[in-house]
């Protein structure tokens, strides 16, 4: 057991988890119940105040929370991390020590040439024989250990592939929500970081992406159903966003794009594309072929610095959603910074 709780206490722990989840209005899934119980211990303290920080400012605590505060601060990501940088390390390893005997081997043959050159312009027959027999057996001594560091490059490059491979598995699961394949939070911090090193005064586009009545289509059809649709819905959302824009899963059933360097008429516009798109969507169920009732978006539009913080940007774009049911409108404008 992974806290050493004796059956007493982890019975104990069982009850207080399932009421903990009771409290949170949420079902006990393997994933939630794991949450649940990591927050009654209050050992691990990163989820500890992750949630605490979700339920401070008022934000949902839902199944896609739940599933990143899982695989972010339960699974963790350290084990697989070490594993990768242990095989580098080998990979790094036996390329120097190869490195190392290639060239060794060609100093080798370099030195047996220098010292024979002489030797083989001598008058003396028995000094000319001696020269080539040692040229000779360099020659297939460096032959023998070119072929042998051709095999260990071959087995190298195959881990280095094999490495590349897993590298970007790893990066998959890292940076990317694993329904949508949209980017995570996780990733859209290091994309921040990095925008804002590149220019502390860099102008941002967001757009915050709400699928209407989404929790009631749930509930109808069912959450298979409705996570079809939210991936459908997030590869016709990110099908508008050039390389340098970001699309990210931020939440349950809510997408938020951002586009660097663009301005808000711009975002506007790309804002108006997406929303056409998504209504001419169509969906029809598998099982029963029944076609679905079409979705709608609401996107609200708001500008802002790199250096503001994107939680107070996300929030004040999802207030200008707020304003729909008084314009009648589905797409709203925050003022900008």
């Amino acid at each position: 057991m992974k806290h050493h709780d004796s059956i007493a206490q982890a019975d104990k722990k069982l009850t207080q988890s399932i009421e903990q989840l009771r409290q949170w209005n949420l079902a006990a899934t393997p994933i939630n119940y794991a949450v649940s119980y990591e927050y009654i211990t209050g050992k691990n303290q990163a989820l500890y105040s992750a949630i605490k920080q979700q339920i401070a400012s008022e934000k949902p605590l839902d199944n896609f929370f739940l599933e990143e505060v899982y695989r972010e601060y339960v699974l963790g990501q350290s084990k697989f991390r070490d594993e990768i940088v242990t095989d580098l390390d080998d990979l790094i390893t036996q390329v120097e020590k190869n490195n190392r005997r290639s060239s060794s081997s060609a100093n080798g043959l370099i030195n047996t040439l220098d010292t024979s050159i002489n030797a083989i312009q001598s008058d003396d027959k028995r000094k000319v024989k001696i020269a080539i027999s040692k040229l000779r057996k360099a020659s297939h001594q460096f032959k023998a250990q070119q072929e042998k560091l051709a095999d260990q490059l071959k087995q190298s490059q195959r881990q280095a592939s094999n490495l590349r491979s897993e590298l970007e598995g790893m990066r998959k699961e890292i940076y990317l929500d694993p329904l949508t394949q949209l980017y995570n939070r996780k990733a859209m911090n290091q994309h921040l970081e990095i925008w804002h090193s590149e220019n502390p005064d860099r102008h941002i586009s967001a757009l915050v992406i709400n699928l209407d009545y989404f929790a009631k289509f749930s509930q109808r059809f069912g959450p298979l159903i409705g996570d079809v649709l939210l991936s459908k819905v997030a590869k016709k959302v990110s099908s508008y966003v050039t390389n340098s824009g970001l699309p990210v899963r931020s939440g349950g059933d809510e997408f938020l794009i951002l586009l660097p360097d663009v301005d808000t008429g711009i975002a506007t516009e790309i804002a108006e594309k997406i929303r056409q798109g998504v209504e001419k969507l169509r969906f029809v169920s598998s099982k029963s072929g029944v076609r679905l009732p079409p979705m709608t978006v609401s996107i609200g539009i708001t500008g802002f610095r790199v250096t503001k913080n994107i939680n107070t940007v996300i929030q004040q774009a999802r207030q200008t959603l707020n304003l729909k049911a008084k314009h009648q409108t589905n797409l709203v404008i925050a003022p900008g910074n």
